[in-house]
């Protein structure tokens, strides 16, 4: 599993919650759910994001947007249309003064909004989990990233706005599917041309450095040491522990030790994990090293962390 596929993982934890929208202007709706992903893919019309820090972002049919969640949002027919609408964390949508319109508001199929056949539609999806591992990943998005139709090429976003009305035995999952897929292409679209991409991110496309980062991604239990890891993709210890550095921005075990300590976090959150057989997943010989190194990287150690978890 490498980060990407860590993000999803994580980002699955708690469900994706998929809705289509069919809206005729004027609307608006303020979005405060603190989802850590959204995922929004215009299909017909248009629509803006304006955050709460100025940022406006427009879209036409075919746009996606991606927004992060780290801070609120309206989307809206115009930047200037007050919002109709508060989304809520849960995916709790109600007027302005706290009544509730989820139900009252359906007009379909997984679809909501005030009318059957809006002029504008999109389809949302709201990505409620958190991981370690995918803040790896997150961290280097912008608050909200756009692609333009024009800009790549990807028949999932017309496959996805087809699929997300019917409904029929094994729709969710293919929908969950398609949605990973989406998710997945829109992100390494951006990160393979975007200059603010972790500097890992690129380091994959080397020929040395990115057989390593697999290495290390695919077999976190495995005692690697520079040397190992040099021999393992023909390289001399110094030649691969300079490239690495250059490329990665640390040296090699510095990154491993990150890798490890977030896949932990992540693994202390599922149900029946104990810190000894999570020490043994991530390369840490007994619990206590595990703990230790825990502690110095997280500031609380694994109990604390997953009780944590469990009460968020």
């Amino acid at each position: 599993m490498d980060a990407l596929g860590g993000l999803l993982d994580g980002v699955r934890a708690r469900g994706a919650f998929l809705l289509r929208l069919s809206l005729d202007p004027p609307w608006s709706m303020r979005i405060q759910d603190d989802a850590p992903l959204t995922l929004i893919c215009m299909t017909q019309g248009s629509a803006v994001i304006v955050t709460d820090s100025g940022g406006s972002f427009d879209l036409g049919p075919g746009d996606v947007a991606v927004a992060r969640g780290v801070e609120h949002y309206l989307f809206a027919d115009r930047a200037l249309t007050a919002p109709q609408v508060v989304v809520h964390p849960g995916n709790r949508c109600t007027t302005l003064h706290g009544e509730d319109l989820r139900f009252e508001m359906s007009v379909g199929v997984r679809t909501w909004g005030n009318t059957t056949s809006g002029d504008d539609r999109a389809v949302v999806c709201a990505y409620e989990g958190h991981s370690e591992v995918s803040s790896r990943l997150l961290q280097a998005l912008p608050t909200v990233l756009v692609l333009r139709s024009d800009e790549w090429q990807t028949p999932l976003v017309a496959l996805l706005a087809g699929e997300a009305g019917r409904d029929g035995p094994g729709q969710a999952a293919y929908l969950d599917r398609l949605l990973d897929l989406l998710l997945m292409d829109v992100l390494r679209t951006w990160f393979d041309r975007d200059e603010r991409a972790p500097t890992w991110w690129h380091a994959e496309h080397d020929p040395v450095v990115g057989p390593a980062l697999r290495l290390m991604y695919d077999n976190p239990a495995h005692p690697w040491t520079v040397a190992n890891l040099a021999a393992a993709v023909g390289c001399s210890r110094a030649a691969f522990a300079r490239r690495f550095a250059e490329q990665v921005g640390e040296p090699p075990i510095a990154f491993l030790t990150g890798w490890r300590l977030a896949l932990a976090a992540d693994l202390l959150r599922a149900d029946g994990a104990t810190i000894a057989s999570v020490a043994r997943h991530v390369g840490y010989g007994t619990p206590f090293a595990l703990s230790s190194a825990f502690k110095r990287a997280y500031g609380v150690s694994p109990n604390v962390h997953r009780a944590g978890a469990s009460t968020g």
